[in-house]
């Protein structure tokens, strides 16, 4: 008999929507494309043929509708990996647990979860308005302190928290296989820092000189079986943890608006978010 989850631990608002997301199981497509920016929903779903459903509480906005006659959901998340575990555990709960019982539900459902994000490179031949897709993860958050043990390699956690002297041990998720083997060429493959911040956390000073010295260059510097470093963000390593744990298949694309090494920002960073956008829709719909 499936456990009784309490009504304390999953909750629902007064319409039978799941708490964050003010979702119903009907209103989420098996397909999922994520953004940070809630104004970034509306760049994504414009491209939609029709638009069926569209709902919005606190920084998660989403559009549901059809594309060359698939149905596709896309919503914003907001920053950060706290807010990834919030969005990747009641997406899970939509399509695996039954809300009215709150049971668990006997046969799993796995999503399509991709993302579409912007981020800075670590290395200087990364240009701005590339396309990137994050092949490895590794969250330097401490998300993953609080979920069971990562399955897979761990040798780039390792690695980092040497090289960052951090008295907590760093994990390591990937893409997902089948998502990632879609991409055309013009998407790099790469290993993105999952950072739990967006200044010192990444190596940026502007009135506090962060903690670790020469942080960029000593993580642009690693490698591990051939592949390096090459991007810092704030959300893909807990996508692909969380993915990995609840068995959804999770992508997560990267436009590079900032050049750390170099100084440069993406004169042209919205154009570049467009590209990944449409190119995107078209390889997954």
């Amino acid at each position: 008999m499936s456990r009784q989850i309490p009504e304390s631990e999953l909750i629902l608002n007064a319409d039978g929507s799941i708490y964050h997301l003010h979702l119903k199981p009907e209103n989420l497509a098996s397909l999922v494309f994520t953004v940070g920016d809630p104004d970034r929903v509306a760049l994504v779903s414009k491209y939609f043929d029709q638009i069926d459903f569209k709902g919005n509480k606190r920084e998660f906005v989403t559009h549901t509708g059809r594309l060359r006659g698939k149905r596709v959901t896309v919503m914003s998340t907001g920053m950060g990996t706290d807010n990834v575990e919030i969005l990747m555990t009641e997406l899970d709960s939509l399509v695996n647990v039954d809300l009215k019982t709150h049971t668990v539900k006997p046969s799993e459902t796995s999503l399509e979860i991709i993302r579409l994000g912007t981020s800075g490179s670590m290395q200087a031949d990364l240009p701005v308005g590339s396309l990137l897709a994050s092949e490895i993860a590794v969250g330097v958050d401490t998300l993953m302190q609080f979920y069971p043990k990562l399955e897979g390699s761990q040798d780039w956690s390792r690695l980092v928290q040497r090289t960052l002297d951090l008295t907590f041990l760093p994990y390591q998720a990937s893409a997902s296989p089948e998502l990632l083997q879609k991409l055309p060429s013009e998407f790099f493959r790469g290993v993105t820092l999952t950072a739990p911040g967006f200044y010192a956390p990444q190596g940026r000073e502007i009135r506090l000189k962060p903690k670790m010295d020469n942080m960029i260059e000593r993580l642009a510097s690693l490698e591990v079986s051939g592949l390096k470093m090459t991007n810092f963000e704030m959300e893909t390593a807990g996508y692909y943890a969380m993915g990995q744990l609840l068995n959804h298949r999770v992508l997560s694309l990267n436009a590079i608006v900032a050049n750390r090494p170099t100084g440069e920002f993406d004169k042209k960073a919205e154009k570049t978010v467009d590209h990944m956008i449409r190119a995107a829709l078209e390889v997954y719909c």
